[in-house]
This record gives structure tokens, C-alpha cells and sequence, in this order.
């Protein structure tokens, strides 16, 4: 549980949603130079510690329910985390093997992974807080933010957070925890789905079905 719990802060959503040390890969085409994240990592940093603290103090209110956590939860993915580069990345070369109505399923899954996984995960940190240890640029676009998960017992989890300036804001494209790469080895995983099975993309979307009705009944 611990350790499933890390994988959570916070992607991951989904996410994830996944871990974002390594330096993210951009799997859509370069998009122009953005200089807010470089110029001030601070502003960054202030973005990242704002939402952990929403997510913790939210989320974790055991006043809600599970389907309003969700709700919460996929509001605070879509509009703080770029899932579309990440999903994208995650999928790696097989995006292109994909048609247009693979590719449309596949982005809805991956969404509804994270939200049904993470969204539950989240309502385990009762009593926790987060704290922000600093950022500095990475590259022309992005800043990476170190933070920590301070826990009532037990070692403090650190995470760090790859944040990249997006249409005048931020929007977070990777997370490190504990320096795994939730990205990566969720990129490894799903390319290791679809080769067990003889390179099927579809493979891919029903394994990810499968997880979503698993979790789902867990949750009853």
C-alpha cells in the first residue's frame, strides 16, 4: 500500500498519471519556445505547491464521496496536467500504428485509468502534508519543481515535477517519485502489452478496459 500510494502524488493522475524525473520526452511536434517557466521557476514552484495542498486538503476530506472525488479529481488532472502529451508519450511509437478511433479510445482510457486509480488513492492522505523544497529551469519551456510529502509516520516521500508553461499558465508533463519515472515505466508497460501480443494495438485498449472494471469493483 505504501508503495502504491507514491505512485500516486500525484498521475497519474495518471498521472499519474506516472514518475517524472527523467526529462520528458515531447511526443507531439515542438510546439514555440515558452520563457515564463525558465525566467521564473518560483512562479513554478507556486503552481506546484498550490495544488498539492488542494489535492491533499480536498481529496482527502472524508465528508465526500467516491464519486465526488472523482469528479474533483479529474477536474484537477485536466486542468493542471497536460494529459495529451503525456498519454502521448506514454504510448510512444505505437501512437502511429494506431488509427484515428484507436487513438480517440485509447486518450479516454488512459484518462479514466487515472482518474478511477489515482482519485481513490488520494483519499489515503488524511494527515499528510506537502512542501515544496525548491526549482530551477530544465531546458527553454519547462521548470522542475522538488517537493516532499510529509507523512505523521514514516520518512517524507520526494517527488519532483516537471511543470511547462502552456498558453499563459502551467501545466505539469512529468512526475518523480522517489526518482522513478512514472512516465517511463508507464511507457514500458504498455509497449510490453502490446508486443506479448503479437504488436495488437487493441491488446492495449482491452487491457486498459480490464484495469478500469478491476479497480471499479474493488471500489464496491
Amino acid at each position: 500500500m505504501k508503495n502504491n500510494r507514491r505512485t500516486l502524488l500525484t498521475s497519474a493522475a495518471i498521472a499519474l498519471m506516472a514518475g517524472f524525473g527523467a526529462a520528458i520526452v515531447p511526443a507531439i511536434a515542438p510546439q514555440p519556445a515558452y520563457a515564463q517557466a525558465t525566467q521564473a521557476p518560483q512562479a513554478a514552484a507556486g503552481f506546484v505547491q498550490s495544488l498539492g495542498d488542494k489535492a491533499i486538503a480536498t481529496l482527502a476530506d472524508p465528508k465526500i464521496s467516491d464519486d465526488q472525488s472523482k469528479e474533483i479529481f479529474r477536474q484537477l488532472l485536466n486542468e493542471n496536467f497536460d494529459v495529451n502529451t503525456i498519454g502521448r508519450f506514454v504510448l510512444g511509437r505505437y501512437w502511429n500504428s494506431a488509427n484515428e478511433a484507436q487513438r480517440k479510445e485509447y486518450m479516454e482510457l488512459f484518462e479514466r485509468m487515472i482518474v478511477e486509480v489515482y482519485a481513490e488513492r488520494f483519499s489515503q492522505y488524511a494527515g499528510e502534508s506537502f512542501k515544496v523544497a525548491g526549482a530551477q529551469p530544465a531546458g527553454e519551456r519547462d521548470a522542475v519543481v522538488s517537493s516532499q510529502v510529509l507523512r505523521p509516520s514514516g520518512p517524507p516521500v520526494n517527488v519532483a515535477w516537471r511543470v511547462r508553461s502552456k498558453d499563459g499558465g502551467f501545466k505539469i508533463v512529468d512526475v518523480v517519485v522517489e526518482n522513478v519515472s512514472m512516465s517511463q515505466t508507464q511507457r514500458s508497460e504498455f509497449a510490453s502489452v502490446i508486443e506479448n501480443n503479437g504488436g495488437r494495438f487493441q491488446a492495449l485498449l482491452d487491457a486498459l478496459r480490464q484495469r478500469i472494471q478491476t479497480v471499479q469493483a474493488h471500489a464496491q
